[in-house]
């Protein structure tokens, strides 16, 4: 029952041709498959000795210091992409050419901050005061601005897509004191954006 079938029982079976589809070529071994990955990246072999390290590392530096100079110089070519556009230009030279006390916001927090640590009851009510006063001003301010450059931008740009984010990015600019915005203002304050 459980031993071997007897020989008799056992007929030969024909061979039945196996199709032949498949992929057409043997799989490679791993040697082979990362012989060829080294072969399609080619490294260049100077860049892993100590020299060529350094003169990578300077071309590197070099190209930084190119782009940094040519954003400083205004190129858009070498500003970020939330910088680039006829549209963010526009919103750059609004915000530059205005006073605003946004700008401000920093150093007068640092001073709240400063003034805090003085254990006088009076002067820290009044700074309590004071900073409230002068942040309720700051958002009335901002609002302002934000109106007027949506108003002007309609006119210079009518459509809704060259405008998208522009609030925003106005915004973030006018919170950054004048002399520390990238990239640096291009039109004097009261002049009329270009």
């Amino acid at each position: 029952m459980f031993g071997r079938s007897s020989k008799s029982s056992q007929s030969p079976t024909p061979e039945v041709d196996a199709p032949t589809t498949g992929k057409g070529h043997a799989t490679p071994s791993r040697r082979e498959a990362e012989a060829a990955r080294k072969q399609r990246v080619k490294i260049p072999a100077k860049t892993n000795t100590k020299e060529g390290k350094k003169a990578a590392k300077e071309r590197v530096r070099a190209e930084r210091e190119r782009s940094r100079r040519g954003m400083m110089a205004g190129e858009e070519r070498f500003m970020p992409a939330r910088d680039q556009g006829p549209a963010r230009a526009f919103a750059r030279d609004f915000v530059d050419s205005r006073f605003t006390m946004a700008e401000y916001f920093i150093l007068i927090a640092v001073g709240v901050l400063v003034l805090g640590f003085i254990p006088i009851q009076p002067l820290q009510f009044w700074v309590t005061v004071v900073f409230f006063a002068f942040a309720a001003l700051l958002v009335i301010d901002t609002i302002i601005m934000v109106i007027l450059l949506n108003r002007q931008a309609i006119q210079q740009f009518p459509e809704a897509k060259d405008r998208k984010g522009l609030s925003l990015y106005a915004i973030l600019r006018v919170m950054q004191l004048r002399r520390l915005r990238l990239p640096p203002p291009r039109v004097k304050r009261g002049g009329m954006p270009r």
